[in-house]
């Protein structure tokens, strides 16, 4: 069953307002990508355990699983008095200790999900490794990194991406960066295993080549070897809206066309790894 089928009072759009937001949250708190992913996590394994909810009580389910994660992932999490304080009144400290236990529980405590950056982490790895003593320093570009990242964020934002497992979709937001032969060195997957999930995604790639990657962000009191693992925001909920377009334009004619010329860049499979990502 769709997710969104259990709650039909709710629409995906109040989902991926409210996952635009958390991003937010992340980026004013500096936290990691990966908390936020986690956070994302929660939420949707957590909504998929229930029926029925509200509008109303999405911030503070959202939250709640935000500040779970942060605890999981971040070595400084901000105080769960800094989480009200987001919400702008609409969600108590109280409240938000209760839905963390509530959250926990339904999920059984299963709070370690191998997530969508974190697959994009390991295939970037493998990508650029030259030596195996390499494999524990990140060797591979960080602006590129967030490029394909931001495909990524505004790809979650859209619930059909729960389509897909997290290794999917890492693997085919890089196939939009490099190539096939790239995917298969680093994941094992061959075009069979990823096609769907790449098509999916063109609309999605095709909104962000027109608007153009965001720079990288530097932020006050970060490292800059650490730079590309904060979550940085970008105008999401406007992208999403060129991916509509997109996806209304000629739904069956992307079904069974090529992939259109200038998402993908695949480069000729004499080049190096470390060229092979646009």
């Amino acid at each position: 069953m769709h997710v969104m089928e259990r709650h039909p009072n709710l629409q995906p759009k109040m989902r991926a307002i409210l996952l635009d937001w958390l991003i937010e949250v992340c980026e004013v708190y500096k936290l990691h990508r990966e908390t936020f992913y986690l956070g994302q996590d929660y939420f949707d394994r957590f909504m998929a355990t229930q029926k029925n909810v509200q509008k109303s009580r999405l911030q503070l389910i959202g939250i709640s699983a935000l500040f779970i994660a942060a605890k999981m992932e971040e070595i400084y999490p901000p105080k769960v008095h800094q989480f009200a304080y987001v919400t702008d009144g609409a969600c108590t400290e109280e409240e938000i200790l209760s839905m963390e236990v509530v959250i926990m529980k339904e999920l059984n405590w299963s709070l370690n999900p191998l997530t969508p950056v974190s697959w994009l982490n390991i295939y970037m790895q493998m990508a650029y490794l030259k030596e195996f003593t390499e494999v524990l320093k990140p060797q591979f570009p960080q602006a590129t990194f967030v490029q394909i990242a931001e495909l990524l964020d505004l790809c979650v934002l859209d619930v059909r991406s729960l389509e897909f497992s997290s290794s999917l979709l890492a693997a085919s937001a890089l196939f939009h960066f490099s190539s096939l032969e790239l995917i298969m060195k680093v994941s094992g997957l061959k075009w069979c295993d990823v096609e769907c999930c790449v098509r999916w995604m063109v609309p999605f790639a095709m909104a962000i080549r027109e608007v153009g990657s965001s720079s990288l962000k530097t932020h006050k009191g970060i490292p800059v070897e650490n730079t590309h693992n904060i979550q940085s925001h970008a105008p999401y909920l406007d992208w999403l809206g060129r991916v509509h377009s997109h996806q209304l334009e000629d739904s069956e004619h992307s079904r069974t066309s090529p992939i259109p010329p200038g998402v993908l860049t695949p480069p000729p499979s004499s080049e190096k790894p470390e060229d092979s990502l646009s």
